[in-house]
Parts: structure tokens; sequence; C-alpha cells
């Protein structure tokens, strides 16, 4: 990793979902709230993992121009249909439930350091979220964490998806502010690379469980980035916050 001054960012920008939030118990523990009183014996954790995996396809097929932009809602709902009937229970789960599933997204739980952490942040820089998720997912997903962002920035203003290099120099362009001011901070080794190819400095925030028990999170160790650390409070200290 490069050498790192503090002083050369203004705007600390974050990922949201896996980095900030924890979205595999979220949808897990959801999940098993709708389906028990349907009778829709599936393993909820393996739904949970099953569903996001349809995530990444899900934004290729806008990257690419395949379809039009549709923002994280539609694109879950689209998954969750496929995937219900992939599993033959199509017909015990209505639309009431299947809307149910797809707002767990906006109802996720921090992850134990991002409040203290962020606070600590906000005390010096910019701070903000930079995520897929819609703004009124972000929206109430922030009232419902109390987490202290800034300002909420997402795809929907870009109508694209990360890690397209314009979702990144978007969000600078919004923030009126040089990519190379702003430190992304991601869990994931796809969004720290989209973000540094656009410019950003990066900071790879390592979440062990981001894919539950059973699945390996994205390492340090597998990208390139400015800082490595191990939460939000991390960042902060590492940061002089």
């Amino acid at each position: 990793m490069s050498a790192f001054d503090p002083e050369s960012i203004d705007v600390v920008a974050c990922d949201v979902f896996g980095t900030t939030v924890d979205w595999y118990s979220g949808v897990r523990d959801t999940a098993a709230e709708v389906f028990g009183p349907l009778g829709v014996d599936l393993d909820t954790a393996t739904f949970a993992d099953d569903w996001r995996a349809m995530y990444l396809p899900a934004l290729e097929q806008v990257e690419s121009g395949a379809r039009p932009f549709a923002n994280l809602d539609v694109l879950h709902r689209e998954s969750l249909d496929r995937l219900l009937d992939g599993h033959g229970v199509d017909r015990l789960v209505g639309n009431d439930a299947r809307e149910r599933l797809v707002r767990a997204w906006h109802r996720l739980p921090a992850w134990p350091d991002a409040a203290e952490g962020l606070a600590r942040l906000r005390g010096r820089y910019v701070v903000a979220t930079l995520s897929n998720g819609g703004l009124a997912m972000q929206t109430r997903l922030m009232k419902t964490t109390g987490l202290p962002f800034d300002c909420i920035l997402s795809a929907d203003m870009m109508r694209t998806y990360k890690p397209a290099l314009q979702t990144y120099r978007g969000a600078a362009t919004l923030l009126d502010m040089d990519p190379a001011r702003i430190l992304m901070v991601a869990a994931h080794g796809w969004d720290i690379d989209g973000a540094r190819g656009a410019g950003l400095r990066t900071a790879f925030l390592e979440r062990p469980q981001e894919k539950g028990p059973h699945r390996n999170a994205d390492r340090a160790d597998d990208t390139t980035s400015d800082l490595a650390v191990t939460s939000f409070i991390d960042l902060a200290q590492q940061l002089g916050c």
C-alpha cells in the first residue's frame, strides 16, 4: 500500500451494504419472519446468500446497457421473484410478503463500530454514503440506524451502478471535489478497484462476517488499497480522528 497522508482528503465516502450495515443477518432474519407463517420451508441463511448472489449480475445488466436503469428496489424485486420461482415456492409468497422482503434492505442493522467510527470521522471530514442503494432506500436506512452521515449519494443520481467509473466520478462532481481528495471505504474488492480506477483514494474495511459464517468475505490481501482497516473506529484512529 502506498504512503497515505490524512491531510490529502476532505471527504470519506462509504459503501453501505456489507461495509456499514449487516445485510446478511438483516435479510436472513426478515426472511424467517416472513416464511414461517406462510409455511415456506427454505433455509433462510441460504436464501439470503442466494439472493445476494444475484446482485452483481443484475447491476451488470444496467452497466452494460443491456437494460435501462432501474433502482435497486426494482432489481431486488425481480431477482426475488426469480429466486422464489426457482425454489418452487412462488405460489406461497404473495405480493405483500414480497414487498416486505424487498423492504428488508431498508431496515438492516448497522455494524457495532459504525456509529462511533463515523461520528469521529465527521469531526474532521465530510462523511457521505456512496452506495448502489436508492436514495429512498438509504434515507430510510439511515433514519432507522441513526448513522451520522453528512449526505447520501446514490447510484440513482448517476443512473448507473458501482463499479462503473462514472458512479465515483459523478459523486465527486456532486460534491464539487477532486476525486483524489475523496477516500472510498468499502468491504468489497470490486468497489475498491472501481474507486481506485476513477481516481479516488481507497480504504479496504475488513468485514469477516459480511457474507455470513459459511462464505468467505473479501480480504484486504486480495486487492490494492491505500489503507486496510478492521472497523470504522480503526479508520478514524489511522486518520488521526
